[in-house]
Order: C-alpha cells, then sequence, then structure tokens
C-alpha cells in the first residue's frame, strides 16, 4: 500500500492506474478505522477497483471544538487495517492540502430540507463543513465509485443529492452497516464509551428493531415518542427518533406512504454521542 501526503503525489499515481486500464474507488474517512471502514474497502476490491482511502480529520465539519479535540486519532492502527485489507493507496493530506490557501474550495449548493433535519437541527453547520470536504476529495481523487457508510445515512442521502446538483461522473454505493456482535453499530466513537455505557447502548438497535417490527400497524409519530422513551429508560439521552423518506428525509406516518422509509436515531451514551439507523422500506 502506497502512502500520499500531497495532492500533486496521489494524482501523479491514479493517472498511472487509468493508464493501466484500472478504474478507482474511493472510501473517504476520518481516521479511527474499524470493520465497517474496512468493509468500504473490501466493496471497492470487490467491484475489480484500485481501491483509495482517505484519512482526513476535517474541521469544518465539528460545530464543537471540543468534539474535534476529542476525535480519536489511530494513524499506526489504521494503516495497517488498510494494508491488511488489500487497499491500493491511503491518502493522509495535511489540512494545506485540503485547503490550500488562497484557493476556494466551497461549494453553495440548496439541500433543501436535507441538512435541516435530525442532525441538521443539533449540528449546524456540520453538512456544509462535510459536503465541502466531501467534494474537494472528489476533485482530487475522481473516482468512478464512492463507497460510504450506511450508518451515516444522513450524510450519504447529502453526498448523493450533491452529486446529482452537479452532475458528477461517480457511481454512490452504499455499505451495509457493520455491527458488533451485540448490534451496536461499529463507530470510531465507541472506544470512548464507558463500561456501563457500552453495556448500555446496544439498546440503540434494538430500538430501531422492535420499530421497524411495529411500523406496519401503527402510525410513525407514535413509535417515535414510545421509541424515545425507551431510550431514556435504558439510560440514554436521546436526541431524536425520526422516521422518514429515504430520499427526501421528510417525515413519514404510515407503511404506504413511501416506498423507501428509514428510523434514525441519535442518542448520548453518557458523554458519546451516537447514532445509528434501521432501513424499514427500501425501494
Amino acid at each position: 500500500m502506497l502512502i500520499f501526503k500531497k495532492v500533486a503525489d496521489l494524482q501523479s499515481w491514479i493517472a498511472a492506474e487509468r493508464a493501466a486500464g484500472r478504474s478507482i474507488g474511493f472510501a473517504p474517512t476520518m481516521g479511527a478505522l474499524h470493520d465497517g471502514h474496512m468493509e468500504l474497502v473490501r466493496l471497492s476490491r470487490r467491484d475489480g477497483h484500485s481501491s483509495v482511502a482517505s484519512i482526513f480529520v476535517n474541521p469544518t465539519q465539528f460545530n464543537d471544538p471540543k468534539d474535534l479535540e476529542k476525535y480519536p486519532r489511530t494513524p499506526e492502527k489504521d494503516i495497517a487495517l488498510l494494508h491488511d485489507t488489500g487497499c491500493d493507496a491511503l491518502f493522509m493530506p495535511p489540512v494545506e492540502e485540503v485547503y490550500p490557501a488562497g484557493e476556494k474550495v466551497s461549494i453553495h449548493l440548496d439541500f433543501r430540507q436535507l441538512d435541516e433535519v435530525m442532525e441538521g437541527v443539533f449540528r449546524p453547520g456540520h453538512f456544509i463543513g462535510m459536503a465541502t470536504v466531501v467534494h474537494r476529495l472528489l476533485d482530487i481523487v475522481h473516482p468512478q465509485s464512492l463507497y460510504m457508510g450506511q450508518k451515516d445515512f444522513q450524510q450519504l442521502t447529502i453526498v448523493r443529492d450533491m452529486i446529482r446538483q452537479l452532475q458528477m461522473p461517480i457511481e454512490l454505493v452504499m455499505c451495509p452497516t457493520v455491527r458488533e456482535p451485540d448490534g451496536l453499530a461499529m463507530s470510531s466513537r465507541n472506544m470512548r464509551l464507558s463500561p456501563d455505557m457500552r453495556a448500555v447502548a446496544p439498546v440503540i438497535y434494538q430500538t430501531l428493531t422492535w420499530a421497524g417490527t411495529e411500523m406496519r400497524r401503527r402510525p410513525a409519530s407514535a413509535i417515535q415518542t414510545e421509541a424515545m422513551e425507551r431510550l431514556r429508560q435504558a439510560g440514554l439521552r436521546p436526541e431524536y427518533v425520526d422516521i422518514v423518506d429515504g430520499i427526501s428525509l421528510l417525515p413519514v406516518e404510515h407503511w404506504d406512504d413511501s416506498d423507501f422509509i428509514v428510523a434514525c436515531t441519535a442518542a448520548f451514551a453518557g458523554e458519546v454521542r451516537l447514532i445509528d439507523n434501521s432501513v424499514f422500506k427500501e425501494m
């Protein structure tokens, strides 16, 4: 596996790969990698691409400076995991390579309600920063396929909309959430959970699973209210449980209201904020 820190060096390697007839699959990450991230690389390799991953802790998508400061960084472990999974190239740029002085890299798109609901309510500005850095990375790598995890469903939905608006010739591949044996979605934040909160955290997925079984026979608003209470009783501090259309992210009240229904949630387990989702109905 080759490791690049400069845009020009990475692009030279990518150009050589393309000249040799190989396509590029890309998995952008912020590091602190786990098996969920490795699945992005595995799927890229399965699809026949030369696989590129990036590790860049993007400062513009943290609305809380303390959250940025606490974000786990494990570069040696990350490099070993990517190497062992068969990643071909790793891009680990400093901030000045991604955001060069004097160069405008921001994008101005109307995401309508996509960046205003759920995470957008509790993390203002997060998705503007996220979309900017993903666009910048795509502009550097120019992959044929972009691999992103289902766990960050709202993020993935916004990136899909960005690709559509800008008519970018990129296939977005949603990779299913990889879970621990007890159902907890793998996350870089899990390593910050206390033992007590780690024992409680699987209730999040258990609650989403329960909600999915209820959705065919009860209104979503009633399910959401009860789901919030279930999370509170378990010792978590939920911010939202929303049942939405998987494209528009607008609320869905009944099973027949949409062909694509997803439940999304965020909850604090102690001081650690966890997100998860479950697809109830897929197109």
